[in-house]
């Protein structure tokens, strides 16, 4: 406008400047919604306004091993306890009906006064019986009763094994993407930093009127896109690394 930016490279600013605007109206929409969702979910006003703590979003500086973190679910898992709970359960039934093959004993006991005219008279006597108790249909009504009991823990202990598996196979996956999470930022680190030393250049070209200002934007929008990449890498690495921490139950809310 003033005679310093040919026509073109002040469309291309422009084009620029409106991007990003409109980059920022749509984080700040998605800002707002995340927030009122948060606040639907916690019970709280609508309109509340919340900060975010950013003292917990520090990445970890050392990371266990797969085996370690696949112990820790299996330790912590409250599904694991369920299915645990259920298969002692079960145990517990199946010994109780096979308790019921078995006679019971029984100790009896009490105070009798007999009276036979002429021939017996007996007052505070005391009797003491022992006695056996068998319940004869058990025979046969006990042997499907115990086939269903060993079903039982039979359905369990299959349940049992597929969750472990399930609860490995998730580990797994949680690890290895949070493994890829941290090299990803890594790499988004070199080429910011490559990114800065292509703006350098140019910019220096561009004040010895080497380079034009076409070139100074794609340098200077490279240069943001890589700040930014940095940023989105790390914020995906921190969600993966919840994510672990949630799968293997160790998670703190």
């Amino acid at each position: 406008k003033n005679g310093l930016l040919a026509r073109n490279d002040l469309l291309k600013a422009e084009l620029q400047s409106s991007n990003i605007e409109l980059s920022l109206l749509d984080a700040e929409s998605n800002y707002k919604i995340a927030c009122v969702n948060m606040n639907i979910m916690m019970g709280l006003p609508e309109q509340t306004v919340l900060i975010p703590d950013k003292s917990g979003l520090a990445l970890p500086t050392s990371v266990k091993n797969l085996e370690d973190y696949e112990q820790d679910a299996l330790q912590n898992r409250k599904d694991i306890d369920a299915i645990s709970f259920r298969k002692k359960s079960a145990d517990i039934n199946l010994k109780s009906i096979k308790a019921d093959k078995y006679p019971s004993l029984a100790l009896t006991g009490g105070y009798i006064a007999a009276d036979v005219p002429k021939f017996l008279t007996v007052y505070n006597a005391v009797n003491i019986g022992l006695g056996i108790k068998y319940n004869i249909a058990s025979l046969w009504k006990n042997k499907s009763k115990i086939q269903q009991a060993a079903a039982n823990i039979t359905q369990i202990t299959e349940a049992e094994n597929m969750l472990t598996d399930n609860i490995r196979l998730q580990v797994n996956q949680a690890y290895q993407a949070y493994v890829v999470s941290t090299m990803k930022i890594k790499v988004y680190e070199k080429a910011q930093q490559q990114a800065t030393e292509n703006y350098r250049i140019v910019k220096n070209k561009f004040d010895n009127t080497l380079a034009t200002t076409t070139e100074l934007l794609d340098a200077d929008v490279a240069l943001l896109q890589s700040k930014l990449s940095v940023t989105n890498a790390k914020a995906d690495s921190f969600v993966a690394y919840n994510k672990l921490l949630q799968v293997t139950g160790t998670l703190k809310y």
